[in-house]
């Protein structure tokens, strides 16, 4: 899980946040609240465990280098290095790296936002576990997602199992209340994930579903390089 980071100021300190003491832990309680009390409990026993069998099947669908995006505690990112292959996690929560790191797989603080390694030349690329709704813009995330794969590159996207599309702001919440600052985030379903992934240029090629979790397989349908640019538009 990644979220867009808070400013210096807002950052809370490492005693108190609670999604650091989660990982610390390797399980909850730990939730996104909604301004109006909802709770969207987060799966932190299942992120701190090694990859499940939903998990395998994505695993199973990557080739060449695989950057995860919001790699949380990176039981993915393990789970490629141990096997052989390139892997890299990237999460802007550091408790999330320091745990990536420590299970021997590469990761950096960063969001996907910003510079990364190797643009333009990654093969597959994950948004697992809600990460689609990171910065609560899914055509601006896609869209930077498209510029990071290769030409033939594929994102594995994780949807909500039921068919939601929200936009909304949240905090986490550790059961005792809200903690830190609101950040944006969204959620959608299948049938929104493939209407908002056309809209930001992806095609989809594959769905599947193991152990009740949705997955689809897209494609940018226009290379990011052959994209007009804005000169052209």
């Amino acid at each position: 899980m990644t979220t867009t980071a808070p400013s210096p100021g807002e950052q809370l300190p490492w005693h108190t946040d609670p999604y650091e003491q989660a990982l610390r832990t390797g399980r909850g309680p730990l939730f996104l609240r909604r301004a109006d009390g909802w709770l969207l409990p987060l799966d932190v026993e299942r992120w701190c465990a090694r990859a499940d069998a939903a998990d395998r099947s994505v695993l199973g669908r990557c080739t060449g280098s695989v950057l995860d995006i919001g790699c949380g505690p990176g039981r993915m990112v393990a789970a490629l290095s141990g096997a052989g292959g390139r892997a890299l996690g990237i999460d802007s929560a550091p408790a999330a790296v320091r745990h990536t790191r420590r299970l021997g797989g590469s990761a950096l603080c960063r969001s996907v936002f910003e510079p990364l390694p190797d643009e333009g030349r990654w093969d597959r690329a994950l948004l697992l576990d809600g990460n689609v709704g990171i910065g609560g813009d899914p055509q601006a995330l896609l869209r930077r997602v498209g510029t990071l794969l290769a030409p033939g590159g594929l994102l594995l996207a994780e949807a909500a199992a039921a068919e939601v599309e929200e936009f909304i702001e949240v905090r986490l919440d550790d059961g005792t209340g809200p903690r830190g600052p609101a950040f944006p985030w969204a959620r959608f379903g299948p049938s929104a994930l493939r209407r908002r992934a056309g809209a930001a240029g992806w095609r989809v090629v594959e769905e599947w579903t193991c152990a009740e979790r949705r997955f689809l397989t897209l494609r940018p349908a226009i290379p990011p390089s052959a994209r007009p640019g804005p000169e052209s538009r």
